[in-house]
């Protein structure tokens, strides 16, 4: 699926486009189960609109923003789960991560049209911090995105600078990685961007009339272990390629309770 020179690429400079690791049906299938979860969310009074608070947008803009996010889709529907084991995801990730994979987690990013949220800068390190720097998300695109319609953007060899300071561990100080030291990666539907933990990234307003629809799985080597407990749920740990060497148990506090 990609050649040496493309992994070396992501090596220096934390992050790599794959084209058309997904069919145009196979897109479509997806994105009719991204509009499937978000009917059954409002069926349920559950659908809620989020934006990032703080600093690095007017608060006139950011009242006017949302995006709509919701965690470990491959729970929801089973068309997620054989995309995130794709065969060609799996040939990719084998050659950024080696040959045993492992998924953390998944979502959905859905930016409506014309008030899809920013993401202002920010690595991924800090929410799920690892030991071994395994660790990589992998932003499917459901929808052609370019910088009208809130592109992602990265900070290329970002990743090389280690983990950075966040502002209450969210994203990095606005007036010293401002949006605009993003190169922007345009991508078709089909189109997967793949990008390190450590690898500075964010993406602009969607100010088009196109909705702007992601699923972003985050996968590592399962000896990677990670220095806190943190978006640990229930499955995870779920080996896409090869084997776990190791076992660890993971024993999520939560309780059960009626809504």
């Amino acid at each position: 699926m990609i050649h040496e020179d493309e992994v070396q690429f992501y090596r220096e400079n934390g992050y790599l486009l794959v084209r058309n690791v997904f069919t145009p049906s196979e897109v479509q299938a997806m994105r009719d189960a991204v509009d499937a979860i978000l009917q059954r969310a409002a069926s349920a009074q559950k659908d809620k609109s989020h934006t990032w608070q703080g600093s690095y947008l007017p608060p006139e803009v950011l009242k006017k923003l949302v995006v709509k996010g919701f965690h470990d889709v491959h729970y929801h529907d089973a068309v997620f789960t054989r995309a995130l084991t794709h065969e060609n995801m799996v040939a990719v990730l084998t050659r950024l991560i080696g040959p045993n994979v492992q998924l953390h987690h998944s979502k959905m990013l859905v930016k409506p049209p014309e008030k899809g949220a920013a993401f202002p800068l920010h690595q991924d390190y800090p929410y799920f911090p690892h030991t071994l720097g395994t660790m990589l998300a992998a932003s499917v695109h459901l929808d052609d995105a370019d910088e009208e319609n809130g592109c992602l953007g990265v900070v290329p060899a970002s990743h090389r600078n280690g983990p950075l300071e966040h502002v209450g561990t969210y994203y990095l100080d606005p007036e010293k990685y401002p949006l605009s030291l993003a190169v922007s990666c345009p991508a078709s539907a089909g189109d997967v961007l793949f990008f390190t933990a450590l690898t500075v990234h964010g993406s602009g307003i969607n100010r088009s009339q196109r909705i702007r629809r992601n699923v972003l799985f985050q996968y590592r080597d399962p000896e990677d272990k990670p220095l806190k407990d943190v978006h640990v749920n229930w499955g995870q740990g779920l080996m896409v390629a090869g084997e776990n060497p190791t076992f660890r148990e993971y024993h999520p506090d939560y309780s059960l309770k009626a809504d």
